[in-house]
């Protein structure tokens, strides 16, 4: 890969992912700038920039784990010292953005996405690169370009090389909501497409409180027939279903995160009943938290692969099923295009609405 032209550019990264921020150190030819970044004894994160970092262009790389929120802080705290050491530019390369799965509004909460994208700009970030949001709706909240690069391209490859007999393989969607990127992968490989229904969706515990309390009946009659407000009938979900043949074929799920794999395991559960006959999980993002590796291996799931966005090797270990494909390259291409001024559009290259 052709480095930046000028050597105003400075890499740093924290301590979400340094093997990742060094494979993108090795393929720009930039060595990784100095900036100590650690906690003190009551749990403050301290940052300590070693280099001049006056009218460059600053890239930091920083990821989201499961220790997320000091994830947070040092990203937040390495741009504002970026900032106020007069950096030009200060760009966040953040492979999983963190709080993105609460993008929309539930009951009380609130929409901690936009929170953070708030926090990430005023901190003094230009520029954000990252890959696979949960819902793309997210760039909106910034105030500041974001590139949402895609790994698509690099799990396409993944089964047209890695898995034997690919063409008889059916893409499947794990629920209707992820029908969209099934399709997508269906159509470029030209492979049918099924369809889970009737999993229990990831939702938060209806409690009892008083929002849900009937209105009071009005008093006079002057209404219609004293109904009050209509009340919104309550889902019932269907048995758990598959929805098209995977009969004798290779089911090959897709998905932007795998953390929780219970709904990956009882989906696994059901296409092995309806006779698959190898089950692959495919997904950009891989947290694995908890007793992910343990739940996996005993599962029928042949193989999860994921990128190297979010650190994994602790898993891997735990579980041989676990595959990983190296999306550093694409970083790589992003910060360069940024850095040189030129299009990035060859990275969106063919992308549509439902990638």
């Amino acid at each position: 890969m052709e480095a930046p032209k000028t050597s105003d550019v400075v890499l740093i990264g924290g301590n979400s992912h340094p093997e990742l921020v060094n494979l993108i150190s090795h393929r720009l030819g930039v060595k990784v700038g100095g900036c100590a970044v650690y906690h003190k004894t009551n749990r403050e994160t301290m940052v300590e920039i070693g280099d001049s970092v006056r009218g460059k262009d600053i890239y930091i790389i920083q990821t989201g784990t499961k220790d997320v929120n000091n994830n947070i802080m040092e990203l937040l705290i390495m741009a504002y010292a970026c900032k106020t050491s007069s950096a030009k530019s200060i760009v966040g390369v953040i492979p999983y953005l963190p709080y993105s799965k609460q993008c929309k509004m539930r009951k009380r909460g609130s929409i901690v996405s936009k929170l953070l994208a708030q926090m990430m700009c005023k901190s003094g970030l230009t520029h954000i690169i990252t890959m696979d949001l949960h819902q793309k709706e997210i760039q909106g909240f910034f105030d500041c370009p974001v590139d949402n690069l895609r790994a698509s391209p690099f799990l396409l490859q993944y089964i047209q090389e890695c898995i034997p007999d690919y063409r008889n393989s059916v893409i499947v969607a794990r629920n209707p909501g992820t029908a969209k990127k099934a399709t997508s992968y269906a159509e470029r490989l030209r492979l049918g497409i099924a369809v889970i229904h009737g999993e229990q969706k990831e939702a938060e515990s209806d409690e009892v409180d008083g929002r849900y309390s009937p209105p009071t009946l009005p008093r006079s009659r002057t209404m219609d027939a004293g109904v009050g407000v209509p009340v919104h009938i309550a889902k019932e979900k269907p048995p758990i279903n598959v929805v098209g043949d995977v009969g004798g074929r290779i089911a090959i799920m897709v998905d932007d995160l795998i953390d929780d794999v219970q709904s990956f395991v009882a989906a696994s559960e059901v296409l092995k009943e309806r006779g698959a006959y190898k089950i692959y999980v495919l997904a950009t993002h891989g947290l694995l938290s908890s007793d992910a590796p343990r739940l996996i291996e005993d599962s029928p799931i042949d193989e999860v692969v994921v990128t190297n966005t979010i650190p994994h090797e602790l898993q891997k270990m735990q579980c041989h099923k676990i595959k990983t494909v190296d999306i550093s390259i694409l970083l790589s291409e992003a910060i360069r295009r940024i850095h040189n001024k030129e299009s990035m559009s060859y990275l969106f290259k063919n992308v549509t609405l439902e990638d």
